[in-house]
């Protein structure tokens, strides 16, 4: 590691360090835990995208 700018003590670098060694043997999250639900992706996946512009706000009320 090397200090760029400013004149960091030493308690300032270890502590540096030890935030960047704890937080490189942190646990990664496991894939797919946030996943959402079957039927919130249905509900994503089947809306139509927004399209702005003139009198859109009243389209927006139909089907």
């Amino acid at each position: 590691m090397k200090v760029l700018k400013g004149n960091p003590t030493p308690e300032e670098l270890a502590a540096l360090v030890t935030v960047i060694a704890a937080r490189a043997a942190a646990p990664q999250p496991a894939p797919g835990t946030d996943r959402a639900s079957n039927w919130a992706t249905y509900w994503r996946n089947t809306r139509t995208p927004f399209h702005p512009g003139p009198g859109q706000w009243r389209a927006s009320a139909h089907p």
